[in-house]
């Protein structure tokens, strides 16, 4: 989605801020979760992030930063669980420790269950921009996505749009794309566009290792990890190195592909998937606009609830951990040594196999903790590669295409 310590002699530049302010405590109980392995909800004091370590989060991220706009994610979890009262002060601490000279902006990216009137008005007067989290249409989305009594909640992530579109709140959709629903690129597009009015759709494909509740990305035994091509290297297999529910690889190109196709058709202009936004410029020679399409990491980081400060979202294990606000500033550790040389391994550690490859410019070796396969001896290469090598493969004329009419008629690309 979107992105403040006392060092504005020493600011570490724009850096994007995910914001943990209740942990891993949710409402539903979808089975990809790959945050489980973090999961203190039913403990008796389930974390929540305290008032002394929102202010000086709001304080240091915005002496932090040197961004006209100061943007604050809010994520978890489910942050909607601590209710709408937190948000008020959130926003109270905001227009009060940020000075004139900065802009700031919330995101929230939730679940909806919990969304109605009172919610939606908030959101919508304070600016808010929504992430909702839903997977496709009802039977794709109740695949996974339920509650913790097994209870399907499509129902009310559809009613949660509803307000939202009452509301005029601005939202995304975030799709994960897993074994169950990777199959239906059609009707997942059509269903998020035509029904859901979607007009930006942000797509994370599951890639989970079994060893993800214990063991940290890029910690994994050598000696385990699956030869490309091979058995081990598909879910549902027996010798499978991932989760029943993570996304084949060939399975994961062609949904891109097919998906591809639904945008080309009638969305170009009006309808912004992130994979093929970012690949535009690319395609261009820009920078990624993801960061798992980027050629650098270490520009995401993640703080939780009590003020720990993480290399990456999907990195909150404490091989990862930066410090935290309470004892050192936001700024040092978005700059540290550490965090820069977990910047550089993206490219650092890249197999040779990706280093002569036609399409490194495009995803750059994908995101690192995708990166647990071996081919020709050595580690590191992704998970997707040979679905995102027919992605690519195919997407190319378009690429080239869409450039060409870009330079020829810019005003079809602006959003209608």
């Amino acid at each position: 989605m979107i992105s403040h310590k006392k060092t504005s002699r020493n600011p570490a530049h724009a850096f994007h801020l995910t914001i943990k302010p209740i942990g891993a405590r949710c409402n539903l109980d979808c089975a990809y979760c790959y945050y489980l392995h973090n999961d203190t909800g039913n403990d008796k004091a389930a974390p929540q992030m305290s008032e002394q370590t929102l202010t000086e989060l709001i304080r240091q991220h915005s002496e932090s930063q040197d961004a006209d706009q100061i943007v604050f994610t809010w994520q978890g979890g489910e942050p909607t669980l601590l209710g709408l009262d937190f948000f008020r002060k959130v926003v109270a601490l905001q227009q009060k420790l940020i000075g004139p000279s900065k802009r700031f902006a919330n995101d929230l990216q939730t679940n909806g269950v919990l969304l109605d009137d009172e919610w939606c008005a908030f959101l919508k007067q304070h600016e808010f921009l929504v992430g909702l989290s839903i997977d496709g249409p009802e039977k794709l989305h109740n695949a996974c996505r339920v509650t913790k009594d097994n209870q399907p909640t499509f129902d009310k992530v559809v009613n949660a749009a509803a307000l939202l579109r009452k509301h005029k709140v601005p939202f995304n959709t975030l799709t994960v794309v897993h074994r169950l629903n990777a199959g239906h690129p059609a009707e997942i597009y059509r269903f998020l566009t035509h029904e859901l009015g979607a007009a930006f759709i942000q797509l994370i494909p599951c890639v989970e290792p079994k060893t993800f509740q214990a063991m940290a990305p890029q910690h994994w035994n050598p000696a385990i990890l699956p030869e490309a091509g091979s058995s081990a290297a598909r879910p549902g297999t027996g010798d499978s190195f991932v989760t029943d529910w993570s996304v084949d690889p060939d399975e994961w190109g062609e949904f891109l592909c097919r998906l591809f196709d639904e945008w080309y058709k009638d969305g170009v202009g009006r309808v912004i998937v992130d994979w093929f936004e970012s690949l535009v410029g690319q395609w261009m020679g820009l920078p990624g606009q993801m960061c798992r399409l980027d050629k650098y990491c270490g520009r995401c980081l993640t703080i939780e609830h009590d003020g720990s400060m993480y290399s990456c979202d999907h990195y909150v294990y404490p091989e990862y951990r930066l410090g935290t606000i309470h004892q050192q500033s936001m700024a040092e550790m978005a700059s540290s040594p550490r965090q820069a040389h977990f910047a550089r391994a993206k490219m650092d550690n890249l197999p040779n196999s990706c280093k002569n490859c036609e399409y490194l410019f495009a995803c750059r070796g994908g995101c690192p903790k995708d990166r647990f396969l071996t081919t020709n001896g050595e580690a590191g290469l992704n998970y997707l590669c040979s679905g995102l090598k027919r992605f690519f493969a195919y997407v190319d004329p378009y690429m080239k295409q869409i450039i060409r009419d870009l330079k020829l008629k810019p005003e079809q690309f602006v959003r209608r």
